[in-house]
């Protein structure tokens, strides 16, 4: 298959390497000229928890290069997704399936607001902990699941299609029927651990060891966890702290993106993960003061680290 990762951050990286590793021609897109540089010059190595290897792919900062695909994978953060689906328009054909994969909510509205309805299957990954080494060296400390639907409805084939290459690849992926309540659950993970990280520069291990980091994180997932259920989501669990309990203990050393990218002086997407939480409360006359204050926090250190 003819695939093209737009995003190759840590986690596009680790998407693009094992791809093209099974096989497929790949093509890693970036606006970070040094870490595309780094990959034509010398390959992508990707290590951590499928291995260590280095793969040979093509890679641009220029989607135009390209031409048509048969997938492309949006892998940029949620805030990056309005541009990098208007740069990806000649590689869109009739026969073109568009995957995005984000934190937060509501990418794969803005990507069907783009390039249309019928093009765009989402996304769900998680348990990977991933992060860039140096250009062209990706790490990844899990790699637990991927799952893939339809924006509304059951899975269709070509659902099916896009996730048998995922397996060939390596990775663990089901072609799910109701994406919607996926996307939530992976947010009330995110909630817990993505805000109170960064807040205090420490990794999700951490977090569940101290009790008061704990009390702020847990709370911002049953917040969640109560706006999801406004909202009439069907979630497969009924204590929201035993579920981010289970996630956050198989990846334990991993530092949520957004401690990542204050650490490395970048934007975040605190406002789509912790952030979007007080917004879908207030449609339900629900608070989340708890998401709210993460939220702010999170922000202030983001306006520090640019000073």
């Amino acid at each position: 298959m003819r695939i093209a990762v737009v995003g190759t951050g840590a986690m596009g990286s680790v998407y693009a390497g094992l791809l093209a590793d099974a096989g497929n021609e790949v093509w890693a897109v970036d606006v970070w000229r040094e870490h595309i540089e780094a990959i034509k010059e010398k390959g992508l190595r990707v290590e951590g928890a499928s291995g260590d290897r280095r793969v040979w792919m093509k890679a641009t900062t220029i989607p135009s290069e390209i031409g048509l695909v048969d997938l492309v994978i949006i892998a940029t953060k949620t805030s990056h997704v309005q541009s990098a689906a208007e740069s990806i328009r000649t590689l869109v054909g009739n026969h073109t399936t568009v995957l995005t994969i984000q934190n937060g909510l509501g990418s794969g509205e803005t990507v069907t607001t783009i390039l249309g309805q019928g093009k765009v299957i989402l996304g769900v990954a998680g348990g990977f902990g991933a992060s860039i080494k140096a250009p062209g060296h990706v790490h990844h400390n899990g790699w637990e699941f991927v799952h893939m639907g339809e924006p509304h409805g059951p899975a269709t084939p070509r659902v099916h299609q896009v996730a048998e290459i995922w397996r060939r690849a390596g990775f663990k992926v089901t072609a799910q029927d109701d994406l919607k309540r996926l996307i939530w659950e992976k947010l009330i993970c995110n909630v817990c651990y993505s805000g109170i990280c960064a807040v205090l520069e420490c990794t999700i291990g951490e977090v569940i060891t101290d009790c008061n980091a704990w009390k702020v994180g847990s709370t911002c997932a049953v917040e969640a966890f109560q706006v999801a259920l406004r909202s009439g989501v069907h979630l497969s669990f009924k204590d929201p702290i035993q579920h981010v309990q289970v996630f956050g203990r198989k990846i334990p050393k991993a530092r949520p993106s957004v401690l990542l990218d204050l650490m490395a002086g970048r934007p975040t997407e605190i406002g789509e993960i912790n952030g979007a939480i007080p917004r879908a409360a207030s449609l339900y006359d629900y608070s989340a003061p708890y998401n709210e204050v993460i939220t702010a926090l999170v922000k202030n250190k983001e306006k520090q680290s640019k000073l």
